[in-house]
């Protein structure tokens, strides 16, 4: 390949992921048009999480961090992209700010994950069966990473709850319970969801440094 036309495929491979990124944020913008409050705290249910996850599992840590990121940077700025049409300064003072400030690293989180464990989970799918157990394996391990960037997500959020509340970490946990079902579903769809999308298209956790 000459060097114009690999300069021209590194250009083609970052504009493509500017789009997904810019895809990403727009896909979470959307998932929190759905906000039901519940409890004493006035914190919905959104499917926020959901995107978050399904973002990290299906553009990878990079990707899928910066789709957040950007989501975030846009809400912050005053657009009213947040849960319940929220969004500029007043947000820092909501008692949800701990969760969004969460949403980039557990979308890294759970991208990693995927990326590190999902090529080899991939690769003992034998040759019987090859489909079924790619299938099967790379669900485990969305599943795996979905876990682990909820618990992050709570890991900061539980306590900035508890503490705009005024309440102490074991009281803001038991609000945060009311949210778990909902949020066990998410990881639930996640998993389905995410090995079809890179059925579909397998070449999403490409990342430009390994295209070179």
């Amino acid at each position: 390949m000459s060097l114009a036309s690999e300069s021209t495929a590194r250009q083609g491979f970052r504009a493509a992921d500017l789009a997904l990124v810019g895809s990403g944020a727009a896909f979470l913008v959307v998932c929190s048009l759905v906000a039901v409050p519940i409890g004493p705290s006035g914190a919905p249910i959104t499917l926020q999480t959901f995107a978050v996850l399904m973002l990290g599992a299906v553009l990878g840590s990079r990707k899928g961090a910066l789709a957040v990121l950007l989501y975030l940077a846009v809400g912050f700025a005053g657009l009213p992209v947040f849960a319940e049409g929220t969004g500029g300064p007043a947000t820092f003072a909501k008692v949800t700010l701990g969760y969004l400030l969460a949403f980039p690293v557990g979308a890294w989180l759970t991208g990693f994950v995927v990326e590190r464990l999902g090529a080899r989970a991939g690769s003992r799918a034998g040759a019987r069966r090859p489909a079924l157990r790619r299938t099967v394996g790379l669900g485990a391990v969305v599943l795996l990473g979905s876990v682990l960037g909820t618990v992050v997500i709570y890991a900061v959020g539980v306590p900035v709850l508890a503490a705009r509340l005024g309440m102490s970490l074991a009281e803001g946990l038991a609000i945060n319970m009311a949210f778990l079902p909902v949020d066990l579903l998410k990881i639930a769809l996640v998993t389905m969801v995410a090995p079809a999308v890179h059925r579909a298209f397998p070449d999403l956790l490409n990342r430009p440094a390994a295209m070179g």
